[in-house]
């Protein structure tokens, strides 16, 4: 057998470039990276030399190229990953919030930081975190407990069996998640023998675990047995592209769908079984179908508490628990029967045993009140507005959704994923959210990431103020790239989710939330037209509603981002339920309220959440 000599970071780039989708395509489509102390002599002259076998891009914060790859991977279904690399010191630090969010989200991403050196002859080396304890520590270990696979590259050789636990790890879709390879600087430049065979094109298959033959039993008797079911739509339908077999199975079986924020649009709204969102941020006929329901049939979902109001929701004493996942982890959360499958095949077997099973008719005049109301909450209010009154959220989520209702939308933080899973009316596959996590600063850098996985479909970002301000600076690439996506920037001067929650669920006194509310000497006036433009974007400020329709007909014609801002109130409307965790339409949600404290509210508060504690349902 013969044998290539290269350095190991140009044996790296080789090996990713020839990781190959059924399609034929990289699964690794290409590497973001900031260079600098760490990377720039081994990885960044292989990645120079292999050019576009493996492509590098360059972003302006490690922390933000990571959202971008990550906004892809979720976008392509996880079919397609990126990968990362960054500096040894704050460039690695800055991949642990992304990689928290991989991690929480489920999303494969490949994490390629610098590290010291591991012959340690220049020891403290610049960026070095020296552990006074422990000498193997480095800043890197910080990726630890967020990454699903850890390795640190010391050796040369070690790339061979670390890379491909890498991408086993990756294409799992029971472990799939971040990967962090720490890659020891002056191991990138040493040269090695690598045999010939080890760049062997492979091609990767996500494989579909079929159930166990007992469980799947079980889990029909079960069905069988229920008369009322719900099922719970989480991110692994779509992962397991399991969208049109979900639409069968619900319709087959006359089960209402409830969606979590990861499972929203797996199901198009429009689908008569389609019930809206559950939980704190749920829709009435959602919540309602949920607490009647006497089974309830989780489909690839981690069930977080917004899902499952804090574990309020489903309340019949008589409800039982099946929970379909392909990882055990999630499987047994709260007690569940486990149906440990693929997510598509689970729903094809349970088909073909429950033959004509039918459940009891939903309550669909509850479902078409749900979607009346939601016209309602979102028409245009500006001739019922007062002088000064600024529009509501809903309001610019009702523009949207007349001015591109094909469009793919995404959000992360703040006040517009609540109102979204709540109001956004999409089709199959037009809603992204990242709320496993719900970093904010994700938005920006997540449209890019987006766009990418979707150049066909038009993307439109939302994003407040607040997150704006954290992390912006991925605008700049998409304009250098040319990657045209929309950016809806809801300005209501501050963090006015929070402030809502602080003010009305927790019964606090607003503070530090809202500028008006901040220990500072003056009043910010930012403005976010001209800062948007500074980068190169198309920026303008919507006058009203009308407005807005019209500037996001316009954004079309573009090749850049467009960026529109439009002034919003931060009150909150009814039907979101997430501020006052106990809304109109919504559930209750566990945020703990101070027992004593002299904000006026506060005995009130306190008196609600120890009412709704005491209905949480803590084992099935």
């Amino acid at each position: 057998m013969g044998t290539i000599r290269m350095t190991a970071a140009q044996a790296m780039v080789k090996w990713l470039s020839v990781q190959l989708t059924p399609e034929g395509e990289r699964y690794i489509e290409g590497i973001w990276a900031i260079f600098g102390h760490g990377n720039v002599a081994g990885l960044g002259q292989a990645l120079e030399e292999i050019g576009e076998a493996f492509p590098t891009w360059r972003g302006q914060n490690e922390q933000t190229m990571a959202h971008a790859g990550l906004a892809y991977t979720k976008g392509m279904g996880r079919t397609r990953a990126h990968a990362v690399t960054s500096s040894i010191g704050p460039g690695s630090t800055n991949l642990v919030t992304a990689a928290a969010l991989a991690h929480v989200n489920r999303l494969p991403i490949l994490l390629i930081p610098g590290d010291v050196f591991a012959n340690r002859r220049p020891d403290p080396v610049l960026q070095q975190v020296e552990g006074f304890e422990d000498g193997t520590i480095s800043a890197n270990d910080c990726l630890r407990p967020v990454s699903r696979y850890y390795d640190r590259i010391t050796r040369p050789e070690h790339l061979l069996t670390a890379l491909p636990r890498a991408l086993a790890t990756m294409t799992d879709p029971a472990s799939a998640g971040p990967v962090t390879l720490a890659f020891c600087q002056d191991v990138q430049s040493e040269a090695f023998d690598y045999p010939e065979a080890f760049f062997t094109p492979r091609t990767w298959h996500i494989r579909r675990p079929a159930p166990d033959a007992r469980e799947l039993e079980q889990a029909i008797a079960m069905i069988r047995a229920a008369k009322a079911p719900v099922i719970v739509a989480g991110g692994g339908v779509i992962y397991s592209q399991a969208e049109a077999t979900l639409a069968e199975f619900a319709s087959r079986h006359n089960i209402p769908v409830v969606e979590t924020q990861a499972g929203k649009s797996a199901l198009s709204q429009f689908h008569p079984m389609n019930f809206g969102a559950s939980g704190v941020d749920g829709s009435a006929a959602a919540n309602a179908a949920s607490q009647r329901a006497d089974l309830v049939i989780g489909v690839g979902t981690r069930l977080q508490d917004f899902t499952t109001g804090s574990r309020t929701l489903f309340a019949n004493p008589q409800a039982k628990l099946l929970s379909i996942n392909v990882a055990a982890y999630d499987a047994m959360k709260h007690g569940a029967e486990p149906l440990m499958a693929d997510a598509k095949v689970a729903l094809e077997a349970l088909t073909e045993g429950l033959g004509a099973y039918r459940a009891e008719d939903a309550d669909q005049g509850a479902r078409e009140d749900w979607l009346k109301a939601v016209t309602h909450h979102c028409r245009d209010r500006s001739e019922e507005r007062g002088a000064g009154e600024l529009p509501l959220d809903a309001e610019v989520i009702g523009a949207v959704q007349r001015a591109a209702p094909e469009a793919v939308v995404m959000c992360a933080a703040g006040t517009m994923p609540g109102a979204l899973k709540l109001l956004w009316q999409p089709t199959q596959g037009g809603y992204h959210m990242e709320y496993g996590y719900s970093c904010m600063g994700y938005e920006v850098a997540g449209g890019m990431g987006l766009k990418l996985a979707n150049p066909d479909r038009e993307v439109i970002c939302f994003v407040g103020d607040g997150s704006y301000m954290l992390a912006n600076s991925e605008l700049a690439t998409a304009v250098m790239r040319r990657i045209p996506f929309t950016v809806v920037l809801t300005d209501n001067a501050g963090y006015g989710c929070i402030n809502r929650l602080q003010t009305l669920g927790c019964g606090g006194n607003p503070f530090n939330n809202m500028y008006v509310n901040c220990n500072i000497e003056a009043q910010p006036q930012i403005d976010y037209v001209m800062h948007a433009a500074s980068m190169g974007a198309h920026a303008v400020k919507a006058k009203d509603i009308k407005d807005l329709e019209a500037q996001l007909a316009a954004a079309r014609t573009r090749d850049i981002p467009t960026v529109i801002v439009i002034d919003t109130t931060a009150k909150d409307f009814p039907g979101t339920g997430i501020e006052t965790t106990a809304g109109e339409a919504g559930h209750f949600w566990d945020v703990a309220v101070p027992a004593t404290g002299h904000a006026p509210n506060r005995p009130a508060a306190y008196q609600r959440y120890l009412e709704n504690t005491a209905k949480q349902r803590l084992v099935n």
